[in-house]
């Protein structure tokens, strides 16, 4: 294959974005980006009701966050977002549910608390992070195109 060949080829693997080829991005910075906001999520849960953010040796930010890092890390999986990270409908939106719903159920298995209030916090939260970036992205993608 030509160089030119190479670089079409390359091109066309990225994202749908109404016809206009992109070239491919790494998914690990989405991955990251996901996994820090999630983390943020709960480091400011804990600031708000326990003021002690990480507890010993951060432990206490790992307790809290982990159940909403695994279930964020089974919705990549599941959706398979690694394919259209920056999406918001293909990507931020299933992983949001996921993560909360499945979040959700790893609090309650593992002994923490699900009241609805917290419930409905963590919704609007993270939606507003994991939806909310992407959606930050489309618009500055878009605004460079013109």
């Amino acid at each position: 294959m030509s160089a030119r060949g190479c670089v079409r080829a390359v091109a066309l693997r990225g994202e749908d974005n109404g016809g206009v080829p992109t070239p491919r991005r790494s998914p690990v910075l989405p991955f990251v980006l996901d996994a820090v906001l999630v983390v943020v999520f709960a480091g400011i849960g804990r600031s708000t009701h326990d003021g002690d953010v990480f507890g010993p040796f951060g432990s206490q930010l790992a307790i809290t966050a982990w159940p909403f890092l695994a279930a964020l890390a089974i919705g990549w999986l599941v959706t398979r977002a690694w394919r259209h990270p920056l999406a918001v409908v293909r990507a931020g939106l299933p992983l949001w549910a996921i993560t909360v719903a499945l979040g959700m159920v790893l609090r309650a298995v593992s002994g923490q608390g699900v009241a609805v209030a917290f419930v409905i916090v963590a919704a609007i939260t993270l939606a507003l992070l994991l939806v909310g970036w992407r959606g930050i992205a489309r618009l500055v993608v878009r605004s460079r195109r013109r």
